[in-house]
């Protein structure tokens, strides 16, 4: 559904993106995970064309550069920066932004109607959205970017500041878009989310694809093992092993365990295995 072909984007003596080449797969919710200044802002900035790569091709099946208007209406993006009118009702922001991409009369009205219904704001869509909270302002964002009925949608950080509904609510509505057919560009910090969501992870840093595949390709590939947790009465043992059944049994052989338990290894061991662990500002 969409192509990055060795794609490098410069600003000054910083390489923000530096030769990437991947390939989202039409139906899929792709995970993009980065630390801050790993290059998803301009990864994302290039998918939708409102960047142009310095080499390389960004392309969108069937419509070819995302700069082209005519790819751009097959697109659709929820930006972690509101979108949003405060002045306006939700109703008339989504009017607007449907208008924007060329729709009008019945079928306007209709396109707004489902996608207020999608995101569970009928009941509010005649107030001003300055009066909205911060989990519908995030909803609304994310139907504004739906508005047009879009095959590629990207969502940057879509769930940065929302209480807890909102955030499931959310969730269901990027399982629901998968369900559709639609195709997923999801940026996020939270670990958590992106092994709930994406059928595949792709790592960046330092404008580089570090890593890429589903969550359990990427603990396989990038060797983090389980760890076995074991109390006995010289205290708390931790081993990290490929076989924590084999391990348990040679402690027990040794002495008593009083209990254990095994933590298993997560995408957050990876994502800082391969980016590492100091501080990013």
């Amino acid at each position: 559904m969409l192509t990055f072909d060795n794609v490098r984007k410069q600003y000054g003596s910083i390489v923000a993106v530096d030769g990437l080449s991947l390939t989202i797969n039409r139906g899929e919710v792709l995970g993009l995970l980065g630390p801050n200044g790993a290059g998803k802002s301009t990864t994302v900035n290039l998918a939708v064309g409102l960047l142009a790569p310095d080499s390389g091709r960004v392309s969108i099946e069937g419509a070819g550069d995302p700069r082209q208007p005519s790819a751009r209406r097959r697109l659709g993006v929820a930006t972690q920066a509101l979108a949003l009118y405060d002045m306006l009702s939700g109703r008339e922001n989504l009017r607007f932004f449907g208008e924007m991409y060329g729709l009008s009369g019945s079928t306007l009205a209709a396109r707004v109607q489902k996608s207020l219904e999608f995101v569970e704001l009928t009941d509010r869509a005649g107030d001003y959205v300055g009066t909205y909270s911060g989990g519908m302002k995030r909803r609304l964002n994310l139907a504004a970017a739906l508005v047009h009925d879009p095959e590629l949608v990207l969502l940057d950080e879509p769930t940065v500041g929302v209480d807890p509904q909102s955030r499931n609510q959310i969730f269901e509505n990027i399982l629901a878009l998968k369900r559709l057919g639609r195709t997923l560009i999801y940026t996020t910090h939270y670990m958590e989310e992106a092994e709930r969501l994406c059928d595949r992870i792709a790592v960046i840093d330092h404008g580089k694809l570090l890593a890429l595949g589903t969550v359990a390709e990427l603990l396989t590939a990038h060797g983090v093992k389980p760890v076995l947790v074991v109390q006995t009465a010289a205290g708390e043992q931790r081993a990290e092993t490929i076989d924590p059944l084999g391990e348990l049994n040679r402690l027990a052989a040794i002495g008593t365990v009083n209990s254990f338990h095994v933590e298993r290894p997560t995408l957050e061991q990876v994502f800082l295995h391969l980016t590492g662990r100091s501080l990013r500002d």
